[in-house]
């Protein structure tokens, strides 16, 4: 066995915490986009397609800009989270910078929300499965507590947990033994990090407290559990923007789990949403007929699975079970059903804030071309680096 606590959620609904956050993308001291940020967002996305029941934490400023999203706490006498990404492009005319296809992007945390408290969390009711995904040091250690005190099974994103913030606001990493929050790995089910965020703690140490997840991008992913690993295949995608991908793969990867899948196949579908997300600019729109076959594919799988496994401990949720290939081709075919893919349609986000509200965010920038483009969670930070 992995641990004491189940690894798939076993009651309906799930609780996800995390705060909305306004994002700006500046790249050479000009504003090239503006729009609705936050882990929440994406895995929204994801949860709202798959049809997931789920109830949301979040909390946000009267200066929130979209009205679209599911109701915030607002809090009168605070700001919403806002987020300045500044790139330099100055080498090869290209947005690189440095030449290296990378960029260097300093993050800021320009504004912050009030943090979410255990005392915001709704203690009456129990719930399948807790998201902690914080963005911005709005979740705890105590909030984090009494989510695995409600929850049956908590999945955490490492950046809520070691992400910390200079006097002017720029993102650091701090390893997640400095945390403060180390002494609740036993108590949690799955661990996402970036491999980047990954550096920051021991996996060998932490796989056997939890099970840990590693998204490499278009590499697909590895799993980590007490007893083994796992390497799973990723999706081809035209990458257009990376924004989220790691968010929507943490969104997939829970649906997959709630729908009663094994752990490698609840990773193919995070992987394929990771690939969905990336091929679009900013917060992806999923066309409806894609969601169906994937609801489908996964409705199927779970038979399959189900109907030749009696016996479904946790040891055994973690083996790749047969047909696991054949799983991912079937996804793979979904990818194929045509979707909006004009570059009218990829720049028409409907998370884009109105004008006023846009110079109500960033008057300095009053004026500015800009694009509408998100700051990007999964790209490599330029950050002040405190690794353990």
């Amino acid at each position: 066995m992995v641990r004491d606590q189940k690894t798939s959620p076993q009651r309906l609904g799930g609780l996800v915490v995390g705060n909305y956050c306004h994002d700006v993308l500046i790249r050479d001291g000009v504003v090239v986009g503006e729009t609705l940020g936050g882990a929440v967002a994406f895995i929204s996305a994801v949860l709202d397609g798959i049809s997931i029941p789920y109830n949301l934490v979040s909390k946000v400023g009267p200066d929130f800009a979209y009205t679209t999203c599911r109701s915030p706490i607002v809090i009168p006498t605070s700001r919403t989270t806002l987020f300045h990404a500044h790139f330099d492009s100055d080498i090869d005319g290209n947005g690189n910078g440095n030449g290296n296809g990378n960029g260097d992007r300093v993050l800021k945390r320009v504004t912050v929300c009030d943090p979410i408290r255990a005392s915001d969390l709704d203690t009456e009711s129990k719930f399948g499965f807790g998201m902690a995904v914080g963005v911005g040091g709005e979740i705890k250690p105590e909030t984090l507590e009494r989510m695995v005190d409600i929850c049956d099974l908590v999945l955490v994103d490492i950046q809520a947990l070691i992400r910390e913030f200079d006097e002017d606001g720029t993102v650091k990493l701090v390893g997640l033994k400095e945390s403060g929050f180390f002494h609740l790995l036993p108590r949690l089910g799955f661990l996402k990090a970036s491999e980047e965020e990954a550096v920051y703690m021991d996996v060998e140490e932490v796989r056997k407290m939890c099970c840990v997840v590693v998204t490499h991008g278009k590499e697909g992913c590895n799993v980590y559990w007490k007893d083994g690993e796992l390497e799973i295949k990723p999706f081809e995608a035209n990458q257009v923007d990376p924004t989220g991908a790691g968010d929507s793969f943490l969104g997939g990867f829970v649906a997959g789990l709630v729908q009663g899948l094994p752990v490698p196949d609840a990773a193919l579908v995070g992987n394929l949403f990771g690939s969905l997300t990336v091929a679009q600019i900013g917060l992806p729109k999923f066309d409806s007929r894609l969601l169906q076959r994937v609801k489908d594919e996964v409705q199927r799988r779970k038979m399959q699975f189900t109907s030749s496994h009696e016996r479904q401990d946790d040891e055994l949720r973690f083996v790749k079970p047969a047909g696991h290939e054949q799983f991912h081709a079937s996804l793979d075919s979904a990818k194929l059903i045509p979707t909006c893919i004009s570059q009218e349609c990829q720049w028409d986000l409907p998370s884009s804030p109105p004008r006023a509200v846009e110079k109500a965010i960033l008057p300095q920038y009053a004026g500015q071309p800009k694009l509408v483009l998100n700051s990007i969670y999964e790209e490599k930070l330029h950050a002040v680096e405190d690794k353990p």
